[in-house]
């Protein structure tokens, strides 16, 4: 099999172990920067040039597209598909999944249960607004945030009401969340493969913080999961079309809330606190999928 990892660091955790298990199993693969590559937009035959070549024929493609370059980068994607080229997350369910507001929506629209959540620009009454999530403490987040940066929790009233005004301030668009009081700091990471959850950890946010990503100094622990959270995880990622993702879950008293997806799931804390070869898994997908090959699955996390 002839795979793409489109990245633009061949050197990242994420984006080595993928390469490495591609071709640990047999299959020839390509670390592909997106941003470098241009495309040729025809009906009759389209194509994608990288460095002044015209890109071999490929037979998958694993997007590990960054947030901020998540317009061209699936536009690379799009192409790819037009080409007949199979992609592990298409360009549509990435692009659904990087738009807070559009993924809350339809997670909503199916069912599935997550924070109460507000979205505003510039409302007329912020204490309204506040209110429309049943009042502080609550969190703030910018819609374009990633790896919680731009997310503020506002214990008060007049905190949030600052917070609300400064984002307003700079025309920019954003959620006003409900805080899960019970779960402070604390929340699970399931990582879902073609509709299964294949891993899970816990992350605990860092002494004075209540965001419990790895990136701003988290700890992760290995953790089991109801049958409930893992029929949530699985179920929000399919709803957004995502293949492979990671489901962000809060322990809420009223059960498992959702969070956030992820449609570029970091690999290097799941498989650290796991040992789990996750990115053996998701060639492996890709195996049955373009090559229906009869290859073993690891088992789901308990």
């Amino acid at each position: 099999m002839k795979l793409v990892i489109l990245s633009r660091d061949a050197k990242l955790y994420s984006t080595r172990r993928l390469a490495v298990a591609a071709q640990t199993r047999g299959h020839a693969v390509r670390v592909i920067d997106p941003l470098r590559c241009y495309m040729n937009i025809a009906a009759d035959q389209p194509s994608i040039h990288y460095r002044g070549k015209e890109l071999d024929r490929m037979e998958a493609i694993i997007p590990r597209i960054a947030p901020a370059h998540t317009f061209y980068g699936t536009a690379v994607v799009r192409q790819f598909e037009i080409m007949g080229v199979h992609s592990l997350n298409s360009a549509a369910a990435i692009t659904g999944s990087r738009d807070k507001l559009h993924s809350l929506q339809l997670l909503a629209r199916h069912g599935v249960d997550m924070p109460v959540t507000g979205f505003a620009h510039s409302p007329d009454d912020t204490e309204d607004l506040v209110e429309l999530v049943g009042g502080t403490p609550l969190v703030i987040k910018l819609v374009q945030g990633t790896q919680g940066n731009g997310v503020v929790l506002a214990e008060t009233q007049n905190a949030a009401e600052s917070v609300i005004d400064a984002f307003r301030g700079l025309d920019a668009q954003f959620l006003v969340q409900e805080f899960i009081e019970e779960s402070r700091g604390v929340d699970i990471r399931c990582i879902v493969l073609d509709g299964e959850v294949v891993a899970a950890m816990m992350r605990r946010a860092g002494e004075g913080e209540f965001r419990a990503n790895l990136h701003r100094g988290g700890k992760a622990e290995v953790t089991q999961i109801t049958e409930q959270e893992r029929a949530i995880a699985s179920r929000a990622a399919e709803i957004l079309g995502l293949k492979f993702a990671g489901v962000d879950i809060l322990r809420a008293r009223r059960g498992p809330v959702v969070l956030e997806v992820n449609s570029s799931p970091g690999l290097e804390g799941i498989e650290t606190v796991t040992g789990l070869d996750i990115a053996g898994m998701v060639i492996g997908h890709l195996e049955r999928t373009i090559l229906g090959a009869e290859v073993s699955q690891s088992p789901n996390v308990n």
